[in-house]
């Protein structure tokens, strides 16, 4: 196969890609639109055919990485266009019940999009149907791998059987637990860890109104912050809400009965309750355990020519950045580039992306857990609203000097370590003009902007 949709190589390399995830899929998709054969193989059923698992998240936020990656593909305008969600800002939920929202981007108005985990998953899988040199096996668990020999062996869990394959490269895209991981942990120099954090989520649900429509203005991300914890809310394409409790371990357990449950919810989330309902609320809370968040950090990702680890399989993130499923992405994008830039030399491919991408993989595991700190109580400090809108204000006056923290990270794809380096570059400025130019005419012009585009 020498050319297939405006890709062009001399050879055809053979490419499994474990993990029919996400990740996986997409990265299925690049190999393919290059002419390589490629062959997914995935622990799970295909996900086509499966419900939705209890507790595991619906509804992903899209943004700029992920989009470039579907436009790729070719899928990024049907994404946004047929089904994804816009949302401009943050809603903020006080505990009287009322809100205020903070606009991602009050200057050029960009959105990031709620999008449905198992459809776009779906839409992945079936797009990949569309190219002759793509096979999947579903039900297949990795139990052994020679990752120099290119070499794996799964168990066909609905048969019982055993199945040795081997390939050029092989591509972990298995996620957090990756057995692919797992299997390169054994190699020399391989540095790995992980970190739980003491928090765990919990999902509840808000479902459509009466009328089918949404129960809160749709085009935001609900947040409850109370300092130590929060609750926060995306819409869904059914009208319904994915409702998520972030909360201490501790504090989950305390909550072991009905009374103890409502008495909660009254006191730091009380208009919540008629919209998920006092029945809902306990048959939704009592019906799972609360699940816990890991961050992986890893390095090299590659063992030689012959295998390689991608999206949360190399660098599980906390999802207080919304970055897990684009920064996933993004290493498909970059991974592309680096085949078009090596034409296919496997040794070249991977020894640079291990090279160049393990900085920024840190770097947004490390926003990722500032963020969470943000989100359930900076966002209600006076300090973090004056940073917001002196951010804002320089930003609409000089666009392409000053591009505030989370623009640089959600509507560009300037390098995760850059966006940092930046930030720390505009702390240094903002001291320094507060002392030459004097805070009352930032302030003024900061309040000046806030008025004008957050009332």
């Amino acid at each position: 196969m020498a050319m297939q949709n405006g890709y062009s190589n001399k050879t055809q390399l053979d490419v499994i890609v474990v993990g029919a995830g996400l990740v996986g899929s997409l990265e299925a998709l690049y190999l393919a639109k290059r002419g390589h054969r490629v062959r997914l193989y995935e622990f799970r059923e295909d996900i086509r055919k499966t419900p939705q698992a209890r507790g595991r998240s619906i509804n992903l936020a899209l943004s700029v990485r992920g989009r470039r990656a579907l436009k790729d593909v070719g899928l990024e305008t049907h994404m946004i266009k047929e089904h994804g969600i816009p949302m401009t800002g943050r809603r903020i939920h006080r505990t009287d019940g009322s809100t205020y929202v903070i606009p991602y981007d009050a200057n050029t108005k960009q959105s990031i999009y709620s999008v449905g985990r198992n459809y776009l998953n779906g839409l992945l899988l079936q797009e990949s149907e569309q190219y002759g040199n793509v096979e999947r096996y579903f039900n297949h668990k990795l139990i052994e791998a020679n990752l120099k020999k290119g070499s794996l062996t799964f168990l066909k869990t609905d048969t019982n059987e055993t199945v040795t394959v081997t390939a050029d490269l092989i591509i972990g895209a298995d996620g957090a637990f990756s057995a692919v991981r797992k299997a390169m942990m054994k190699q020399p120099f391989f540095d790995y860890s992980q970190k739980y954090i003491e928090h765990g989520y919990l999902e509840l649900c808000i479902p459509p109104a009466d009328n089918g429509g949404f129960l809160m203005p749709a085009n935001y991300l609900h947040i409850w912050p109370r300092g130590e914890f929060m609750m926060i809310a995306l819409p869904n394409q059914d009208c319904s809400w994915t409702v998520t409790l972030f909360m201490p371990f501790d504090k989950f357990k305390n909550l072991d009965t009905e009374e103890k449950l409502l008495a909660f919810f009254e006191k730091y989330f009380p208009d919540s309750i008629p919209l998920i309902g006092k029945k809902k609320l306990v048959e939704d809370f009592f019906a799972v355990k609360p699940s816990p968040l890991v961050a992986v950090k890893c390095r090299p990702y590659h063992v030689e020519d012959k295998a390689l680890i991608i999206g949360d399989a190399a660098h599980a993130v906390v999802p207080f950045y919304g970055q897990g499923m684009n920064a996933g992405f993004e290493d498909c994008t970059l991974l592309d580039q680096l085949f078009q830039k090596h034409h296919d030399n496997l040794a070249e491919i991977l020894k640079e992306f291990s090279e160049t991408r393990w900085e920024d993989t840190f770097a947004i595991s490390d926003l990722a857990m500032y963020n969470y700190i943000e989100m359930r109580d900076l966002v209600t400090r006076p300090s973090y609203k004056f940073r917001k809108a002196m951010d804002d204000f320089i930003f609409w006056l000089l666009p392409n000097f000053w591009v505030p923290l989370y623009n640089s990270v959600t509507f560009s794809t300037m390098p995760y370590s850059l966006c940092i380096k930046n930030r720390e570059w505009q702390d240094r400025v903002l001291k320094k003009l507060l002392k030459i130019v004097g805070i009352g005419a930032l302030i003024g012009g900061a309040v000046a902007f806030k008025i004008k585009y957050y009332s």
